[in-house]
């Protein structure tokens, strides 16, 4: 005899102990224990199956079972970095940047501010106030972030490599295309004929010098497309802002460098292209230093300053040899002005400056540079190394030779960029150098000129086989950027729960009275 339905379905459910018995989509667990007590009131549905969404990472075998995949981007920390929403404030291209940049250029008010992952407000519609740079960093360079303060990115990993890049790489290209100068004139200068120099070594140093600035600037500028941000906050950082001559400064080097086998004679026009930025920023920079304010020269003097200098009179050694007259004149008493005022304040610093760190012992030699090509702007104009220009070349020799026998300016200190700091004074000193053997030619001069080349020279490429061992072999070369990456608004002390200031004197004396409460009840306890 047949057994009925419900029989047929307790025996069934007997054979499949514990299993999942899906019911107009929804799973049923029945056990042994309970099986023989469920009466079934009606047949059994068809089994519903709806499709549900793959988690990432999870993949099914061929047995049904589940596994979850390897993430192919856990050894790829290039994508986490480009997928960290913490450097999206920093670009141009993310979160509206570029409309809010197009919407100041335009002069008109952007619409609102994001927050970045940090719920920290993204005020960068206007520029970062001169103080925030001085509440927030320490140290002679304003490079150092203070204990109190924090950053806006990452502290614990790498940032992308543009927004290490710094304006001051632009040193490099002023030591290569300065060496470019000097061997022109070694392979030129009548005083040096007799070391039968080819010019061949200036016309590859020239294009070495060009490929780099090249490079250089390519790279910066791909700074400023994409972390637009990144550089607007190097413009306004009081010290670093002078690194942005470097650029044409290098160009005006490479100008005055050129072999003759490219060319003889420059077109003036290139003249006024490459001062018409120079001269927009001595606009900015010397109008704060007369103007007072967290701007003005004793408060922002460093050596780092003359770069804002000497392109006056690099600008006026190069218009004098294209044969101009007032604006080399112009520029030259510019430059010789300012120049005044900052040799004079640096040397009397004030007690309250703080002293430079082993680190920056190199941009002293700074001091060098802008008499050294001043005495050779004047040369150029006046037709002759009259006594002017030496005057300005014995003072450049004096402070070369006062610095050079410091041996603590050579050691002591771990390799970065502001080593370059060495290269173009030295060189200028050894091209003015020349330029003074041809007007008073005797054996000590001819000696001097030879052993400051080949001091300059070796200088060089010492310098330049380091860069290129710590950026490509070392990789730190380029560490985090911290001075541009401060927050806009100074850090709020953290308030203890009762209201008193974490750390006070007042909250420390009520968490020992609680530690001391605590402590008893629960010895009594």
């Amino acid at each position: 005899m047949p057994l009925c339905y419900k029989e047929t379905q307790l025996q069934s459910l007997n054979n499949n102990n514990n299993k999942n018995v899906s019911f107009s989509g929804e799973n049923v667990i029945i056990r042994d224990d309970l099986a023989s007590g469920i009466a079934m009131s009606e047949p059994p549905r068809q089994s519903k199956f709806k499709s549900q969404p793959m988690p990432k990472g999870v993949a099914f075998q061929q047995d049904g079972s589940q596994t979850r995949k390897a993430n192919r981007n856990h050894n790829q920390p290039g994508i986490k970095m480009f997928r960290d929403k913490r450097f999206d404030s920093f670009k141009t291209w993310s979160g509206g940047g570029l409309e809010r940049q197009l919407s100041i250029l335009r002069g008109k008010e952007p619409i609102g501010n994001a927050q970045d992952g940090n719920n920290a407000t993204r005020s960068f519609d206007r520029a970062l106030p001169v103080d925030r740079y001085f509440d927030a960093l320490e140290g002679p360079e304003l490079e150092t972030l203070k204990s109190s303060e924090e950053i806006m990115l990452p502290h614990d990993k790498q940032w992308p490599f543009l927004l290490r890049f710094p304006v001051s790489s632009f040193g490099i290209c002023l030591g290569v295309s300065s060496q470019a100068i000097l061997w022109k004139t070694l392979a030129t200068s009548p005083t040096t004929e007799f070391l039968h120099i080819t010019p061949k070594i200036n016309l590859i140093l020239w294009y070495i010098s060009a490929v780099l600035i090249a490079t250089i600037f390519a790279v910066y500028i791909l700074k400023l497309l994409f972390y637009f941000e990144a550089v607007r906050r190097e413009y306004y950082h009081p010290i670093r802002v002078n690194f942005f001559f470097a650029p044409w400064i290098a160009l005006l080097f490479l100008a005055l460098g050129v072999p003759p086998s490219v060319t003889k004679n420059l077109h003036q026009s290139l003249w006024y292209i490459l001062m018409a930025p120079i001269l927009f920023l001595e606009l900015k920079i010397y109008g704060q230093w007369m103007s007072g304010g967290q701007r003005r020269l004793s408060k922002v003097a460093n050596p780092s300053n003359h770069l804002s200098v000497v392109g006056n009179f690099v600008g006026a050694l190069l218009g004098a040899s294209m044969g101009l007259i007032e604006g080399p004149i112009f520029f030259f008493a510019v430059g010789l002005a300012h120049y005044t005022v900052l040799f004079v304040t640096l040397y009397q610093r004030l007690p309250t400056n703080a002293t430079l760190p082993k680190e920056l012992h190199p941009v002293f030699f700074l001091f060098v540079a802008a008499p050294s090509v001043a005495s050779m702007a004047w040369a150029k104009i006046q037709g002759s190394f009259d006594y002017g220009s030496r005057i300005a070349y014995f003072i450049a020799l004096f402070l070369y030779f006062s610095l050079a026998v410091r041996i603590n300016f050579f050691r002591g200190f771990k390799f970065s960029l502001a080593w370059w700091a060495y290269t173009f004074p030295m060189t200028g000193a050894a091209i003015a150098t020349i330029r003074y053997s041809n007007q008073v030619p005797n054996i000590v001069t001819k000696s001097l000129c030879i052993a400051l080349a080949l001091i300059s020279t070796f200088t060089v490429i010492a310098l330049l086989l380091s860069t290129i061992l710590h950026a490509f072999v070392f990789r730190d070369l380029f560490p985090n950027d911290i001075a541009i990456a401060i927050s806009d608004r100074k850090r709020k002390p953290h308030k203890h729960w009762l209201g008193f200031r974490y750390g006070s004197q007042d909250s420390k004396e009520i968490e020992n009275y609680l530690k001391f409460v605590n402590t008893d009840e629960s010895s009594f306890g």
